[in-house]
């Protein structure tokens, strides 16, 4: 007993200084002819889009809170896409369900430095910035309009295994058929699919936007 309570106050202290340090580092400095930011809160465009900001609890790859809202934004013309997806799913019963949007670049930084050499192609790498920094990337999956359940995906939201890959043959024929159908319907509205996460699309156009580092009190 003694020996978890000092291992869990040692990842406690090694969390809080990594945060530290994420929190205190600044985001590269980019120069280009860049467009206006305008992010977003995707529930004020369509108050049926359902949120599930894992960031905001300790569900996450770091298991602790590194969001102090649980909310999601994104740049309107991105987020004017989502709204039209997900009337368009709403005839065949399902409904989007966000777990991420746009990302403070120190998140960002927090998730690099806290990942295994290995996994780090499942995270973006801070000195170029992520999409999600830029408002145009979103981490999202579907609903059931009936139960408002989570409908089952080849594998789980941020869980770095071969499962998470969007061309993954395995699992069943159903969840398969869920995860191409979210893709069908993002990439027919302009986002495209990360190659390593089922659940990760950007949007077309993504890098005429700036990296952003702004908290969601702020917007």
């Amino acid at each position: 007993m003694f020996q978890r309570l000092k291992l869990q106050q040692l990842f406690i202290l090694f969390f809080i200084s990594v945060l530290l340090i994420s929190c205190a580092a600044k985001p590269p400095q980019e120069t280009g002819d860049f467009k206006q930011t305008d992010l977003v809160e995707l529930i004020k465009l369509d108050s049926t889009i359902k949120l599930d900001i894992r960031y905001a609890t300790s569900n996450n790859l770091v298991g602790r809170p590194v969001y102090a809202e649980a909310r999601a934004f994104l740049q309107r013309p991105a987020a004017e896409a989502l709204v039209k997806i997900n009337a368009a799913l709403k005839p065949l019963g399902y409904g989007l369900l966000v777990f991420d949007g746009y990302r403070p670049w120190s998140v960002t930084k927090l998730f690099w430095d806290i990942t295994s050499e290995e996994n780090k192609k499942f995270v973006a790498d801070p000195k170029k910035g992520s999409r999600h920094n830029r408002g145009c990337a979103v981490d999202l999956s579907l609903y059931d309009l009936a139960t408002g359940k989570e409908i089952e995906m080849t594998g789980v939201y941020d869980e770095m295994s071969e499962r998470s890959y969007p061309d993954y043959k395995g699992g069943t024929d159903q969840q398969r058929k869920m995860r191409d159908l979210l893709r069908s319907k993002m990439e027919a509205n302009g986002f495209t699919v990360y190659p390593y996460e089922w659940w990760h699309y950007d949007f077309n156009g993504w890098e005429h936007y700036h990296i952003g580092n702004i908290p969601f009190s702020t917007l």
